[in-house]
Parts: C-alpha cells; structure tokens; sequence
C-alpha cells in the first residue's frame, strides 16, 4: 500500500478566529487567556457531566489550558485524546491500589527544597511549580499549580550551594514545573549560575511549553539559549495529534540553535495505548527532528488511576515498533520504580538462550539466528579502565557483583533472618568464611 506522508496543519478554534495574529502568537496572550472553568470550556465544547463534577471539585490538580492546545480538542468527540489530557473527569477522585502522592519518592531523594538526587551522576532542579497547561497525570500533583509549594531565591541558593560542593554532579536537569514558563531573564539566571560550576558539564531542560505554547521558542529564546551549551531539552508529546505545524517551527528554531530534542512520552489509556498510533507518532517526531528518548508506564499517582495500562501493553507497543520502523525512532519503554527505584527498562525479550560459547536470538519477525561467542576474550587490564571509574561504591549496584567487588547484594535484614534466632559460635565466628577471596578489603585478587 502506498504511504502518503502526513501534512502538519494549524487550528484555531471558531471562538478565537477574530483574534489578531499578533496576539494569538503572543506567548503572553497565550498565558493570560488559558481556560480553566466551566464558562471557558463551553465556549469551544459541550462538557460532560463528569467534567462538570471535576471541574466544580477543589480537591483536583489545577486546570489550565492554553487557547492554542485548546483549539487541538475535536469538539464533538468527548474521547478526544488531547481533551483527556487535559481536561479532569470525576475518575480522578476515585482511589486505586497502589496510588501515592509522591511515588517516585523524590522528596526522600532530596538534599535541599527541590533538588532530587537520585542517580551518582545528574540531579533533577526544580526551579518553578508553574505550567502552560497541566497534564492530568502529572508525576509532580502534589507540587506543581499549588502556590504553597512554590520555589525561592532562597531554595534556589541552597541548590547551587550543593552543586558547588558536590563534584560527582555533572548533568543538571531543570524541571518543575516548567522552566520555560519563567520570566527570560529569571531562566538566564538559572543557566548562567550553572554554567559558573566548574564540573557541570550538562544542562537539561524538561518542557511542555513548544507543545502546549510554541509561541514561546522566539528567536530571542533561541538567542539566550544557545550561550550555554551544552544543553539539551527534552519536550513531551503523547499523540499524533500534537504533533502540528506549530511544533514543528519551534522545534527548527530550537535545532538550528544547536539544541538536540529528544520526547518523553507517556503511556495513557484511551490515549496512545496502541501500537499503530505510537508508530506514527514516532515517525511524525523524527520528521520534525525530535528523538523518541523515554516512554514511561504512568505513573502510581493519585487521580491517575484510569491513564494507567498494564506494563504488557507497553511492551507490545515496543515489539510493534523495533524492527518495522528505525531503530532510533524507538524509544526506551521504563517503569520508574515505585520507592524511588529509578528508570527500569523493559523490552520485548529478543535473548531466547545462551550457552558457554553462543547465543541463541530472535528478532521482530521472529528469525532465529545463534551467534557464535569468542573463545579467547580477555578482560582489559585494570591499568586501562580504571581511570574512568567514578560511580559511587554505594550505587554500584549489580555493576559491583559483575567486576568482583562484592558476591551478593542482600536484602535488609538477610543475615539477621538465616540465624533464626541462633547465638554465635565457633562454626559462625570467622566472617571471612563468608566472603569470596579477594572480594574484602583484606585479601586481593593477585
């Protein structure tokens, strides 16, 4: 079948159709005139009767939307998937098994007033709890819209002073909220003391704002932006549908300042929760030279329960795009582990098995192919990799069983347990029985 490449288009709602062209490509005019009540909505949509209740309710993430995503919405579909992104139902009121305020548990991760520190190398900075329009499964609900909750000078110091006398940080992610929200000369301030730490190599920023505001990606952004290199911005579409003429001009400016995209997605029911649709939505982004980076399982958070999807649907996704389009169009499909656990990648399983000289793999279509392993491979010399070993002994994780630095990892509490209760004697009292040689800190490998 002939396939006919997809044209990005513009769309304005009938409401707004009278609006000067300076104002409606004004980010400011965007800001100032989000919908976010019942009369705002009624004027692009008839709204639901469960809409009506979540949007009447002051227990729910607040409501803000740009007229630009707005005018996105297919009035007279109320399963429109851009509408289910943004505009509440009662389902976010209703309690789920598991569900949580915090369940990535980045305030235990956290050092100084938002600043997550949970991987050896890169921090999470949030700077801001304001957005262009709010995701209704937000990972950060109990922050971001609450005026309560809102960053200072003075949380902002703390966080540059831990930076400061932390070395091992060299990736700094700016989030929030959205930093893209922030007065210009506020965000060149935030760039501008990172770039004064010597050892921060690495300035991300997480937004929303090119797809829920792309007036803002001015040439003066671009301008201010481009000084601090290098820095990446991530950017978040879910759907095909987000994907329009508008984005795919702020995303040029963006590139042709040097900035590499990447897009995180989220995995929403009734909302891209199929294969074909992530298909396209992969190829429309890479069109617009943005890289598919993460696909995330939703998130434990509280109102989310009706977004969240079993984790198979995931990976049938990923089966349905490695192999039956490019390589880097597929992004990496994580769960972010409840507790604070982290990113897990999880894929379809192309290692079907192995023995001590090959291994037997699989791909998309499934071909069997086994791949005959090397007989004489060595390790390098130590005297070649270890000055570029830098990871915290305490992260080190299985990476540490794998290089002989420890023979298990056990739970808390393991050795406690296996004693049932027994006192030490003398089959018990040498530790070292325990322990491979070479493994402590007494006995070396020669």
């Amino acid at each position: 079948m002939l396939m006919t490449k997809r044209i990005f288009t513009s769309k304005r709602a009938p409401v707004y159709q009278d609006v000067p062209a300076e104002k409606w490509n004004d980010w400011r005019w965007q800001l100032s005139n989000r919908l976010n009540s019942i009369a705002d909505f009624e004027q692009l949509l008839t709204l639901t009767a469960s809409e009506k209740k979540a949007l009447s309710s002051s227990d729910l993430l607040k409501v803000d939307i740009t007229p630009y995503f707005a005018s996105l919405i297919d009035p007279n579909d109320p399963y429109d998937p851009i509408r289910k992104q943004v505009i509440p139902t009662d389902a976010e009121l209703e309690s789920f098994t598991g569900m949580m305020d915090d369940s990535l548990a980045e305030d235990m991760h956290s050092p100084v007033p938002g600043l997550v520190h949970r991987y050896p190398d890169r921090v999470l900075m949030l700077i801001t709890n304001t957005c262009a329009s709010y995701c209704r499964y937000c990972t950060r609900a109990r922050l971001v819209g609450d005026p309560h909750q809102s960053f200072n000078s003075q949380d902002f110091e703390a966080q540059l002073e831990y930076l400061r006398r932390t070395p091992q940080v060299r990736d700094v992610l700016i989030s929030g909220g959205d930093p893209l929200t922030l007065a210009p000369k506020v965000l060149e301030r935030v760039l501008r003391s990172l770039r004064e730490i010597e050892h921060i190599e690495v300035i991300r920023i997480g937004s929303r704002v090119p797809v829920f505001m792309p007036q803002r990606v001015t040439t003066e952004l671009c301008d201010m932006l481009q000084q601090f290199h290098p820095l990446w911005l991530n950017i978040h579409v879910n759907h095909p549908h987000e994907v329009t003429a508008e984005l795919e001009a702020a995303c040029d400016k963006l590139t042709r300042a040097g900035i590499p995209l990447g897009n995180q997605t989220v995995l929403l029911a009734g909302v891209n929760d199929d294969p074909y649709l992530m298909r396209q939505l992969v190829q429309d982004l890479v069109r617009i030279r943005v890289r598919p980076y993460y696909f995330y399982q939703c998130d434990l958070v509280h109102g989310a329960g009706h977004f969240r999807t079993p984790v198979a649907k995931g990976i049938e996704i990923i089966e349905a795009l490695r192999g039956h389009t490019s390589g880097f169009a597929v992004p990496t499909f994580v769960v972010d582990a409840p507790g604070g656990g982290g990113k897990i990648p999880v894929a379809p399983n192309y290692l079907i098995s192995m023995s001590d000289h090959n291994v037997v793999l699989r791909n998309f279509e499934g071909f069997i192919a086994s791949y005959e392993e090397p007989q004489s491979y060595q390790r390098p010399p130590k005297a070649l990799t270890e000055p570029y070993k830098t990871a915290e002994e305490s992260q080190e994780g299985v990476l540490g069983l794998l290089e002989d630095k420890r023979m298990s990892i056990k739970p808390e509490g393991f050795d406690q347990l296996h004693q049932r209760g027994g006192h030490q004697h003398r089959l018990r009292s040498d530790p070292k029985k325990w322990k491979a040689f070479g493994i402590d800190s007494e006995d070396k490998k020669p």
